[in-house]
């Protein structure tokens, strides 16, 4: 019965993640956006207290139930695990390994400081819930979105509207090839041996390690019962129960209750901890030890290989960012190219690059729910995969504010409507040599026309005669940042007015 409840949990709030991730409407956040702000990391950074204890007490009551149940990337490997033994038809195919402590410590260490230095790259790579969103965002979302996209061309030809279709493209090729390989190096690790990254890379898992030693409730071996058959020890994904000991490693467990299920003795009960004697105690320590030394070699070559790939990664992911194509209509236009910006721009309510920074974890979750196009992962070498702003696709609407309200980690505070039109991320700069009334001696005033806080004002080109062609005046005072103006400017390949970010974000 415990397991069939962790089961049906974990389901849950995988299919029900996966799906905030792909919901490129953002209608499933009014209901399930919770469950983002549930995972731990974002929480930390958000300063969310009320779940850090939730999770905290829940370590200490019951054990890693946050790595069965709520955490996607533990319930992705268990798929991943699951469907490996219904191809083989080999239900049984674990064994215990020693803890890797070393390791372990040494990746939370690289961690912290990358997360107090503010090396959003590193933190990103090894947050389990950031990684888990950047392959969905990546690698599924394409398939959902073609999907939605037949049914929406099946809808139009018998005049429905239920369905729309939505534009597939990759955001950053750089994102996409480090989702693809984090992909591929978790299927290989779960697929071979279950866990390993939960116990041995994944920093969350570390230090719920540390409180789950300390669980109030835990699965326990009766010796007497037990008859040494194997099948709880091969059936463990966390490799974690040394029945040659009769020892159970709570660091590692992650109270999937599969042990429980699997033990056809009943020798294996989910109870409340009991006091151990210092004998005991000095005999599990000993075991320990002695069982370090007889890991297996697999695992070890696994681990290195993912250590290896995560460092090249970090430090040699940074490609140009992809150029993007405009709607030609009927006819041919260059395709418009991404101008230089001395400062970056980060979404209204992340009140500024740093801040932004220092809480952003690269989920992607912002970039899946925009429905302008302006989210794209940045190609930066500290910020690497984190979300940034440009107009080649659209601009960012004053009337929406979807990514404030999505945002589980603090790093784009939630905004109204009314706030978005007042803070100012950005101002517009205006490019004399590429404007077409002087370049090609027409009248345009499209940015003038479309800006929607009339920051933009179109005065003669020539003070002395008011009937010249009239040029963009910008009042920086009142311009917001929108880049209605540099999406809508017709001059190509670069526009002939673009928005410079701001390091600081004010209201106006």
């Amino acid at each position: 019965m415990l397991r069939k409840i962790r089961l049906t949990l974990a389901i849950l709030f995988f299919l029900l993640i996966t799906g905030l991730f792909l919901d490129f409407t953002g209608t499933l956040h009014a209901w399930f956006g919770w469950m983002a702000k549930m995972q731990f990391l974002p929480a930390i950074l958000a300063g969310n207290l009320a779940v850090i204890l939730f999770l905290v007490v829940l370590t200490l009551l019951f054990g890693r139930i946050y790595c069965s149940v709520i955490c996607p990337l533990g319930v992705f490997q268990d798929v991943i695990s699951w469907i490996r033994n219904r191809q083989k038809k080999k239900r049984y195919r674990f064994s215990y390994s020693a803890e890797r402590r070393w390791l372990r410590y040494t990746v939370l260490v690289i961690f912290m400081i990358s997360l107090i230095a503010g090396i959003g790259s590193v933190v990103a790579l090894l947050a389990p819930y950031s990684a888990y969103g950047r392959i969905v965002s990546n690698l599924f979302a394409p398939f959902y979105q073609w999907g939605n996209n037949a049914l929406a061309y099946l809808a139009e030809r018998a005049d429905s509207y239920a369905f729309y279709e939505t534009e597939v493209w990759i955001k950053s090729l750089p994102t996409f090839l480090i989702a693809l390989l984090t992909g591929i190096v978790l299927i290989v690790l779960a697929w071979r041996n279950g866990r390993t990254y939960c116990n041995t890379i994944c920093p969350v898992g570390t230090v719920l390690s540390f409180l789950s030693r300390f669980s109030l409730f835990r699965p326990v071996i009766d010796t007497e019962k037990c008859k040494d058959c194997g099948l709880c020890a091969r059936q463990c994904k966390a490799s974690c129960i040394d029945l040659q000991h009769h020892r159970i490693d709570y660091s590692r467990c992650v109270v999937c209750m599969d042990c429980i299920d699997t033990c056809k003795h009943h020798a294996l009960h989910y109870r409340r901890r009991k006091k151990e004697s210092p004998a005991s105690i000095s005999a599990q320590t000993t075991q320990s030890s002695d069982g370090a030394s007889a890991s297996q070699e697999v695992t070890d070559r696994s681990r290195r290989s993912f250590l290896t790939t995560t460092a090249v990664l970090a430090t040699a992911a940074t490609l140009k960012a992809q150029e993007m194509k405009v709607d030609g209509g009927l006819a041919t236009i260059i395709d418009k190219k991404i101008p230089h910006r001395q400062t970056p721009l980060v979404p209204p309510g992340s009140l500024g690059i740093r801040h932004f920074a220092q809480h952003c974890t690269a989920c992607q979750l912002c970039v899946s729910v925009c429905p302008n196009g302006v989210l794209r992962p940045s190609t930066g070498l500290l910020t690497l995969m984190q979300p940034e702003m440009s107009y080649e696709r659209g601009y960012c609407r004053p009337e929406c504010n979807k990514c404030s309200e999505v945002c589980p980690a603090g790093a784009i505070r939630p905004i109204t409507v009314a706030d978005k039109s007042a803070i100012q991320i950005g101002h517009a700069v205006w490019i004399k040599k590429n404007c077409i009334p002087l370049t090609d001696g027409v009248e345009c005033g499209n940015c003038a026309r479309h800006c929607p806080t009339e920051a933009i004002h179109m005065v003669p080109s020539d003070g002395s005669n008011p009937d010249s062609l009239k040029i963009p005046v910008i009042d920086t005072e009142r311009c917001i940042g929108c880049g209605a103006c540099e999406n809508l400017c017709p001059s190509r390949p670069f526009s002939a007015i673009y928005v410079e970010g701001h390091e600081r974000h004010r209201m106006i």
